[in-house]
């Protein structure tokens, strides 16, 4: 039995879909995907979808993968083109989009990888996220001005992309809308823009210069990071905000002007501009935030406003050659910002000598991270703490003295200070932390006072020249590689206190002689590489034998 289908054929009503394939074969396509009985579906020269009345939507994903899809005129009667309608149409080299299409969904073309140009009509209003993602050949695209909002991501890794006009009509620019677009060169954004999107030009690398226009008031995070060649912007009298990462990896800027409206510089804002030479910040911001001029290495003056209220870590950590401030100080010598007594990680690679002022109370983390030319620094009694990392790769400091008011050090306060040939540890600190002299290769002795009752992990792995140690009676434990590959550690004393020792602790090392004191053996992993003597007390010998030690006794 046939089935009876009332189609409008009056006045040629008709709806016809055309389209070419690659190998002249017709399209796989679920009916159920159109708003219209299909009439007829055949392939001749083209192939067709007839369908029993207008359509007014190309269905989500409906031509999803249709590889051998080269072209599509879309009939005049659509206006929604579904989500990821024609994703990955690998093929697809040109389409048309009539005049009733007002809305281009989300993903729509996304990695139609051989799309060379598109023409957006005059009726679209809104073109969805991702829509173009991934179109790596499309070269134009002309957006017309009933366009109101980019979604984020619209022509990421359009890599084929040199140039784009933005009409007027747009206030809105979605995150990464250009990310990777690598070969766009120019752009012009309109005065009706207030916001630049997270990453929305990431990785433009041969963007070169922008101009943006007065009605921006933010630059959100990542906006131009890794845009290589980008050697210049100006930032309008509107910005009042710069987000973390905002310009980090541009490596060529050379100079910026960061205007009066601005009050906050986010985390890694300018992170490796390495040939930003010079920069004034203004009085208007309160708030530098973490790293954010970290490894600017062609750095070499900065001038900070009076009312800083805080500055994050690292802000000039590897700013090898920035070595003046300008600024007011509490002191002609103070070179530092102190802000609610923490010492912030605020010092540039450069610094030389520095005096702690006694209204620091706490060296904060990261703070002298990477002051390679730092030989001499004076710490204050004020001082009570000392964060994690904070003179880390501080290559030219030789010697330091850290007062009786510090009670905790923090881990890998000393990592890699590869100079440090001595230190006195005062007898208010009760732990060595992770990694505090990890990589000290010049240290050749060190007297860890009597509060301390742990040594934790990797604290002097790498003291090459670590010749001896004592390790004081009131240590319980010596964490897993805390004295590895200390290669000049020849004989070692375990104090009645340890009870355990974790792995590879001594590993490396060139024990001869362990001299332990403890009855009861403490425990061990594979603590230690073979040495020729272990020294027990009287009596304790077959305890030893029958523990872990046994494996190194003969």
């Amino acid at each position: 039995m046939a089935k009876l289908i009332s189609a409008d054929l009056i006045n040629n009503k008709l709806c016809v879909l055309e389209y070419t394939t690659n190998d002249a074969t017709m399209l796989s396509v679920n009916p159920e995907e159109f708003d219209a009985i299909i009439v007829l579906h055949t392939y001749t020269n083209t192939g067709k979808i007839i369908f029993a009345k207008p359509i007014t939507t190309i269905g989500e994903w409906v031509f999803h993968k249709c590889e051998n899809l080269t072209s599509i005129t879309i009939p005049d009667s659509v206006t929604t083109i579904g989500e990821g309608a024609f994703r990955e149409c690998l093929n697809l080299s040109s389409i048309t989009i009539p005049n009733s299409v007002m809305t281009i969904s989300e993903w729509a073309f996304s990695y139609c990888t051989n799309l060379t140009r598109i023409t957006i009509p005059d009726s679209v209003m809104t073109i969805g996220r991702y829509a173009f993602f991934g179109c790596w050949e499309l070269k134009s695209i002309a957006i017309p001005n009933s366009v109101t909002t980019i979604g984020d991501g619209m022509l990421g890794q359009c890599t084929n992309l040199t140039s784009i006009t933005i009409p007027d009509s747009v206030t809105t620019i979605g995150e990464g809308v250009f990310r990777e677009c690598e070969n766009l060169t120019r752009i012009t954004i309109p005065d009706s823009v207030t916001t630049i999107g997270d990453e929305t030009f990431w990785g433009c690398e041969n963007l070169t210069s922008i101009t943006l226009p007065n009605s921006v008031t933010t630059i959100r995070g990542g906006a131009f990071s890794h845009c290589k060649n980008l050697t210049s912007i100006t930032i309008p009298n509107s910005v009042t905000r710069i987000g973390a990462r905002a310009f980090s990896y541009c490596k060529n800027l050379t100079r910026i002007t960061i205007p009066d409206s601005v009050t906050t510089i986010g985390d890694e804002t300018f992170f490796y501009c390495e040939n930003l030479a010079s920069i004034t910040i203004p009085d208007s911001v309160t708030t530098i935030g973490e790293r954010a001029f970290s490894k600017c290495q062609n750095l070499t003056c900065i001038t900070i406003p009076d009312n800083m209220m805080t500055i994050g870590k690292g802000v000039f950590s590897a700013c090898k050659n920035l070595k003046e401030f300008k600024g007011k100080f509490a002191s002609e010598d103070e070179r530092y910002l102190i802000v609610n007594g923490i010492v912030n990680s605020f010092a540039p690679a450069g610094l030389e000598k520095y005096t702690i002022p006694d209204s620091a109370t706490t060296i904060g983390e990261f703070a002298f991270w990477g002051c390679e030319n730092l030989t001499n620094i004076t710490i204050p009694n004020s001082i009570t703490l000392i964060e994690g990392w904070a003179f880390r790769e501080c290559l030219n400091l030789s010697s330091i003295t850290i007062p009786d008011s510090v009670t905790t050090i923090g881990n890998g306060v000393f990592y890699k200070c590869k100079n440090l040939t001595s230190i006195t540890i005062p007898n208010s600190v009760t732990t060595i932390r992770g990694c505090t002299f990890e990589g000290c290769e010049n240290l050749t002795s060190i007297t860890i006072p009597d509060s301390v009752t742990g040594i934790e992990w990797s604290a002097f792995r790498e003291c090459l020249n670590l010749s001896s140690i004592t390790i004081p009676d009131n240590v319980t434990y010596i964490d897993h590689q805390a004295f590895s590959h200390c290669i000049n550690l020849t004989c070692i004393t375990i104090p009645n206190s340890v009870r355990a020792i974790g792995d590879g602790a001594f590993q490396g090392c060139n024990i001869e002689t362990i001299v332990c004191c403890p009855k009861i053996p403490p425990a061990i992993l594979n603590s230690f590489d073979e040495f020729e003597n272990l020294i027990v007390p009287i009596g304790s010998e077959e305890s030893y034998a029958n523990s872990n030690w046994g494996k190194y006794i003969d």
